[in-house]
């Protein structure tokens, strides 16, 4: 699928699952032999490895063995063998013999983290009042300069009576006295003297956002608690923590069914009663609620399909033609290089108009501009390797015209595309977006490019909202950049252009799963999200490719663009995302073997929004005509005219419509 040709070769968890299919052995009769067991390296180190072939006598063979690196982004491996180390940590280094009966080895390679030499207090409030506790927090660098996260620092206490710290680093204070704390990471020491004071605090007062109007699963409550002295003036520095104690409905036992941070906000998961509680000292103020099932299910019909009965399907655009007809165009995966151009002016007789065929095994993308006059597919698999885009006339869709071929510097193939204002944002290679003015469709030419520099770095996707492009480059994350922004104050562009491409911000996650990202605007709150989505297949592949996806759907909020913070998941249990389109509140999402899901994401986002019943239905799109029958194994949606077209891998192209919402005109 989409991870299979990323970074324009094949990545490395395909291409060994690939040669283990056609011929990668554990054979007896030779293996491979490294000259050391472990390698170890130092940050930037460079060294270079050989490993022999020898038979079961130890004889050696003349085989040839090709090097890889499990971890590019850390470490970077030549064919041949040169090393370079670019971030500590454990990682691997992948040998393979060429020719028949191949063999593989696995040499494990540690790369020494650069010793500690400073750590600080991050938690230091001028006040600490006796009862209360609070968790310390530290920022502690190495000799490279890094923030280190994973250093255990020991926090000691010289008098326990007075401030005690348990194994979680949470302090307690207990009473008036003072106290020096020693924290220490590897051989580096830093102390913090503390005055204990008496805690002026006589009680706590506790609202919140909610109490005239019913709660629902997924609403975001926002508790404000303030400490009070004996004359009720604010305590403003004493410390608040927050808990809570549910009750779900259903009283099957399960563990925590909401959340509550500390800054007061609270989403409950399950139905039922909830009491949350704020604590400042020895003073507490609770209050009970109710909340109830966020009851969003709707009736979702089918309404047509196109189903393609001997290629995979790749993506989907569906628009309104000049001549005022609905059309749809889809592409083909792994096939004759072709993309189908569908009549769904009567979505109930979806049908074939017009094929078009191209040099290629892939069409992987397929989008059209927004006057439904020209559409660009992507090529992968050419037979002479010009893997470019093709430039299509569409004014009329039963008789589409290739305008041009374009494929300057793009011979490593462009797996996604998007149209926007003249210009065609193409992917190229797996590691770079190539930015090709189209404003003459016959003589297309590249303006400017777009590429990160990180060690081992790669994109998959982009995609253009009001003048910013946000590309998808997974273990680097999403990255926003200004290429003639008209965005609000709030979110301020840079002066970008096609020809200047200017970086506004990004966010990463660690998993470095990021494979597709779609910006959005709460209708309901006004709020800034970038829905950033994975993709990933860690059961496995088979011979008919991706059996089984995993990863969710990460909502990222930005308060600007340097202050991104994840917030809220939609994660389907038995499956993993692929693409999705987001409208008016609700994300319209295919996972894959988890069919289509339709989410309701309207208010504020926090938590887990799978948990919290916000899907408001489901699609499996099954067909025993299909290229393989009754297996859903959906690609992407795309909400038009009220209905919802989706692709489907396995089948084609269908058509569904998501019934009445049955909350409306009721709170």
């Amino acid at each position: 699928m989409d991870t299979l040709k990323k970074n324009g070769i094949t990545t490395l968890l395909f291409m060994l699952s690939f040669l283990m299919l056609t011929g990668v052995t554990n054979a007896q009769e030779k293996s491979i032999v490294f000259e050391m067991d472990q390698l170890s390296l130092q940050i930037d180190e460079e060294t270079e490895i050989t490993a022999k072939v020898v038979d079961s006598d130890g004889n050696v063979l003349p085989d040839t063995v090709m090097f890889f690196s499990g971890n590019r982004r850390s470490l970077i491996v030549s064919q041949l063998g040169r090393v370079k180390a670019i971030k500590p940590g454990s990682y691997s280094i992948i040998a393979i013999t060429l020719g028949e009966n191949r063999v593989r080895k696995v040499l494990p390679v540690m790369v020494e983290f650069p010793p500690v030499t400073s750590v600080q207090f991050t938690t230091k409030p001028e006040n600490v009042y006796a009862g209360t506790s609070f968790p310390l927090h530290f920022e502690v660098k190495d000799a490279a300069g890094a923030i280190r996260e994973n250093v255990d620092v020991m926090v000691s206490s010289s008098d326990k009576d007075v401030i005690s710290i348990n194994q979680f680093n949470d302090l307690r204070a207990s009473k008036k006295g003072t106290v020096t704390l020693t924290a220490k990471a590897e051989d580096i020491t830093v102390e913090w003297k503390i005055n204990v004071k008496e805690n002026p605090t006589a009680s706590v007062s506790l609202s919140y956002n909610y109490e005239d109007k019913a709660i629902r699963t997924g609403d975001v409550i926002r508790f404000e608690a303030s400490a009070l002295d004996r004359r009720d003036r604010e305590v403003p520095d004493a410390p608040i923590n927050y808990t809570f104690i549910s009750s779900p409905d259903d009283n099957l036992g399960q563990g925590a069914s909401a959340q509550m941070e500390q800054d007061g906000r609270f989403v409950a998961n399950h139905p039922g009663k909830y009491t949350v509680m704020a604590r400042s000292g020895n003073m507490v103020a609770e209050t009970s609620f109710r909340v109830d099932k966020r009851n969003v299910q709707r009736p979702i019909e089918v309404v047509g399909k196109g189903i393609v009965p001997d290629v995979k399907t790749s993506d989907l655009w569906v628009w309104e033609g000049v001549d005022g007809r609905d059309y749809a165009v889809t592409g083909t995966w792994g096939a004759r290089g072709e993309a189908f151009f569908w009549d769904v002016t009567d979505p109930t007789n979806i049908h074939t108009i017009d094929t078009v065929q191209v040099d290629a095994r892939t069409v992987n993308d397929v989008k059209v501009s927004e006057d439904g006059t020209i559409a660009v597919i992507t090529r992968e698999g050419a037979s002479d390797r010009k893997n470019g885009i093709i430039i299509l006339d569409v004014t009329d869709p039963s008789n589409v015209e290739i305008l041009s071929e374009y494929n300057e510097d793009l011979t490593g193939g462009v797996h996604n595309a998007f149209i926007y204002e003249n210009h065609v944002y193409a992917v190229n290679n797996g590691r770079k977006y190539d930015i090709i003015n189209i404003e003459d469709p016959r003589n297309p030419r590249t303006v400017s490019q777009f590429e990160l520099d990180t060690p081992g770095h790669a994109i998959h996707d982009v995609w253009i909202q009001d003048g910013i492009a946000y590309s998808s480059n997974w273990g680097d994350g999403v990255i926003a950049v200004d290429i003639g922004s008209n965005t609000s104050a709030d979110m301020p562009g840079a002066g970008g252009s096609p020809e200047n491409p200017v970086p506004l911000g990004s966010y990463t996650y660690p998993s470095g799963w990021n494979h597709a990202a779609f910006p959005f605007k709460s209708k309901s709150t006004g709020d800034f999200y970038i829905a950033a989505g994975d993709e990933a297949f860690p059961y496995g592949l088979d011979r008919q490719g991706p059996n089984r996806a995993a990863g969710w759907v990460h909502f990222v909020k930005f308060d600007g663009w340097d202050n991104p913070k994840e917030v809220a998941r939609y994660q389907v249990p038995e499956a993993g995302s692929h693409n999705y389109w987001i409208e008016d509140d609700i994300m319209y999402a295919a996972f894959y073997n988890g069919g289509l899901r339709i989410v309701d994401i309207s208010g504020e986002l926090m938590g887990d929004l799978y948990q919290q019943g916000r899907e408001i239905g489901m699609f499996l799109p099954t067909d025993k005509d299909a290229a393989i029958p009754n297996a859903p194994f959906t690609w992407g949606p795309m909400p038009y005219k009220g209905l919802i077209y989706l692709s489907d891998w396995n089948s084609g192209i269908w058509a569904v419509r998501v019934g009445e919402d049955p909350t409306a005109g009721t709170n």
